[in-house]
């Protein structure tokens, strides 16, 4: 019998991989393409509301000057996007589970705490963009809009299994593809001077209150429940695999599915913040998402607005079904416990609710939101970091330095970054 690796039979599939592995072609492509789709799930994340708070904040306030915290937090997102997809590929089990298996139970629940923390934090900022669009589509009070957002969310969740992962996959790049169009939109009707962009890529902060935006910028961008779920995302697509040869080939299929995603993902980044120091810059109460869509009516037109409200409550829907996912995948990993989806979506809800009731601003508490995920962006990261450079679980497919290393100095950056801010934050100067 012929074997690859550790002595595993060959099946008729991998002997098909193995021969395709080094072919190129148009069939060989259609088949990977085919392949692609779980980092577009994951990548809904880095284009939910709070990045629309936090990215039209930074560029109304300051123009141009964070365009480099986007570019190099998307560059972030694609090293450890790729990482947490490789981890489960390799291994056959989440990270969350990982971590479940290799924590006592004191720091297992103490993990997941933070980890929820950062989950509700998630879920309110996505539910908080859905009921503003909503405001602005149709004019309906926030707490209403917050409830459709939330029963439409259960709805997309029937869709959520690992039988109906394509179909998942299908709903929401259709609901991507409407965010993008709702973002970018505007540029092509006035586009940002090319000179004044360029120099947003120059390294620099102004004051204390733009170390707040850049960390919000960053967890809005570099999320922890996406790194949580990518892992389990590939599972549920491809399996569990057990020989190289088809581990090797997803790892290759994957990270064009990243790099492909990502890029989508930090274009409407960095149109998001284009879009408000273009048009935006200078107006009083366009820091705010609804001052920022009045804004966009007077400078480019009704329409454009509505495109732009559209792509708002698209976010909104698809992040919280992705949010929705990633927080049982985290509970049933770290505390060996499943509640069912419409459960939890029930309760994360409530959360988002109460803020709209009490009458807080919503896009600061947007903005805040994506500062909670920064501060949990660490726990994720680090963790990841050592499971996947470890040779006796990674086998040969573990990082290589260069690899290790770009994501170890991502780590100390978020965190000093992190730090800087609760000093900030504990004298009062943020």
């Amino acid at each position: 019998m012929s074997t690859v690796d550790n002595r595993e039979p060959v099946s008729v599939d991998d002997a098909t991989e193995a021969n395709s592995a080094g072919a190129r072609g148009p069939r060989v492509w259609l088949r990977n393409i085919a392949f692609l789709g779980p980092a577009f799930v994951a990548a809904i994340a880095y284009v939910d509301p709070g990045n629309v708070a936090a990215n039209i904040t930074a560029g109304a306030r300051y123009g141009f000057l964070l365009v480099w915290v986007l570019v190099l937090a998307n560059l972030i997102a694609m090293l450890i996007q790729y990482q947490s997809a490789k981890l489960g590929i390799v291994t056959g089990t989440s990270l969350p589970t990982l971590l479940g298996r290799r924590l006592g139970t004191r720091s297992r629940r103490a993990f997941w705490l933070q980890a929820e923390i950062v989950a509700i934090a998630t879920d309110l900022a996505e539910v908080l963009g859905g009921a503003i669009a909503l405001q602005l589509l149709f004019g309906l009070p926030l707490v209403v809009g917050g409830v459709i957002v939330g029963v439409v969310s259960m709805l997309l969740l029937l869709l959520q299994n690992p039988q109906q992962q394509r179909v998942f996959e299908r709903v929401i790049l259709g609901l991507l593809a409407i965010i993008v169009i709702g973002f970018v939109a505007g540029l092509f009707v006035n586009p940002p001077p090319a000179g004044e962009v360029l120099g947003g890529l120059i390294p620099r902060l102004q004051g204390p209150e733009t170390v707040l935006l850049a960390a919000s910028m960053l967890g809005a961008t570099v999320m922890p429940h996406a790194i949580y779920v990518h892992s389990a995302l590939v599972i549920d697509r491809f399996g569990v695999s057990k020989t190289s040869v088809r581990k090797r080939r997803l790892i290759r299929i994957t990270r064009w599915d990243v790099v492909i995603a990502l890029i989508i993902a930090g274009t409407v980044n960095i149109a998001l913040l284009l879009l408000a120091a273009t048009n935006l810059l200078g107006i009083e109460g366009t820091d705010t998402i609804e001052g920022a869509y009045d804004a966009v009516s007077n400078a480019l037109g009704h329409g454009m607005a509505t495109i732009f409200a559209i792509g708002l409550l698209a976010s909104g829907l698809a992040a919280t079904s992705v949010g929705s996912t990633a927080g049982a995948a985290i509970m049933g990993g770290l505390l060996h416990k499943r509640i069912p989806l419409f459960v939890r979506r029930v309760v994360t809800v409530i959360p988002a609710l109460i803020v709209l009731a009490i009458g807080v601003d919503p896009t600061w508490a947007l903005v805040v939101s994506q500062v909670v995920l920064s501060f949990g962006i660490p726990f994720a990261l680090i963790p990841l970091g050592r499971l996947t450079g470890d040779r006796e679980l990674m086998g040969e497919f573990v990082d290589r330095w260069p690899l290790r290393v770009a994501a170890g100095v991502s780590a100390v950056l978020i965190v000093i970054l992190n730090l800087t801010l609760i000093g900030l934050v504990l004298t009062g100067s943020a």
